[in-house]
């Protein structure tokens, strides 16, 4: 009894062997020469969020709802965020005439003044040389006291200092201002520009588009909610392009090629073909079916391609199960 038992058992395990090793290359089979691989349309989704903290104040998309690339999905408060971009805008306005202040030199009625006042000094400083001589003429006959020369040495003195003094000023307002000023100064104004775009930026973060085409799956928040930067918003399944995922074995890899044209047909759409592409054959094997334990099955080796199908009608949805038909004439 124990050797009928395990003989029925042996028979059964070959029994299912040969049905699997039979089944096999129907997985990526030929039938009259047409290359069949059966796949699934790839679900892509993107997470959609704020880059800024706030409240939203609209959302304008629903789930189910197909959306464009760059169709608004929701709105947050900008009141705060657009005071700090006009505060911006006018801290660089400032900068600005700051350094076309700099750039532009000084005003001519300052040389004019400066010029004006050299000639002042000019004046007195030659007048104390007149006086200095007088009274050293005067202190030789000891008609003037020694103190009264030395006040009018000192005089003289402080003349001609007084009118190098506004030479010098005259002279620095005909150069302008010191290249170290304005270099300062343009440093300023970019300073004020960048911070001007930060907060046009963050301005525009108030409102969420739609990265690309797609149909909202899932609107993780409503009108009136506080949500900080990063926060999921809304969930988008990404419809276009639509990227179908399959596996091919590698006897048959060599058949396949890069931009190879391909018909797709779906159960959901009996009797219609779709066109498609290869975009993508994967540089590495993989063995399946994994559950499978005979030596001649799991050495099966198995690439991954990326089917990239055009559906004009929006007919496939992420998931569903599609065949991929590549005909004897578009192989060769």
């Amino acid at each position: 009894m124990p050797f009928r038992r395990k003989y029925i058992l042996f028979a059964a395990a070959c029994a299912v062997a040969l049905a699997v090793a039979g089944a096999w290359p129907l997985m990526t089979g030929r039938r009259d020469g047409t290359l069949v691989l059966y796949g699934n349309v790839d679900i892509r989704q993107a997470d959609l969020s704020f880059r800024v903290g706030g409240r939203i104040a609209r959302v304008l998309a629903d789930e189910g709802d197909a959306v464009c690339p760059g169709q608004p999905l929701a709105e947050m408060d900008d009141d705060l965020l657009s005071w700090q971009r006009d505060q911006a805008a006018a801290e660089l306005e400032g900068q600005r005439a700051a350094l076309m202040r700099l750039t532009s030199g000084y005003r001519a009625e300052e040389v004019a003044q400066a010029r004006a006042a050299v000639n002042a000094a000019a004046a007195v400083a030659e007048n104390a040389g007149i006086n200095l001589q007088r009274i050293s003429a005067m202190r030789s006959t000891n008609a003037v006291s020694q103190k009264e020369l030395d006040n009018a040495r000192a005089g003289a003195k402080e003349a001609e200092a007084r009118l190098r003094s506004a030479q010098e000023q005259l002279e620095m307002l005909a150069r302008g201002y010191r290249e170290e000023d304005i270099l300062a100064q343009r440093a300023a104004v970019a300073a004020a520009e960048a911070a001007l775009h930060l907060a046009e930026i963050r301005l525009s973060d108030t409102v969420l588009k739609a990265p690309q085409q797609g149909v909202v799956l899932t609107r993780a928040r409503e009108a009136g909610s506080i949500v900080e930067a990063g926060q999921t918003v809304y969930t988008l399944a990404l419809t276009h392009p639509v990227w179908l995922r399959a596996y091919v074995g590698e006897p048959q890899l060599g058949f396949i090629k890069l931009g190879m044209n391909v018909l797709v047909t779906a159960d959901a759409a009996p009797g219609k073909h779709f066109p498609g592409k290869v975009g993508f054959i994967s540089p590495t094997a993989e063995f399946t079916p994994k559950t499978v334990e005979t030596l001649e099955v799991r050495t099966a080796l198995v690439y991954r391609l990326r089917i990239q199908a055009e559906d004009p009608e929006n007919i496939m949805r992420q998931g569903m199960p599609v065949t991929i038909v590549i005909p004897p004439q578009t192989r060769r």
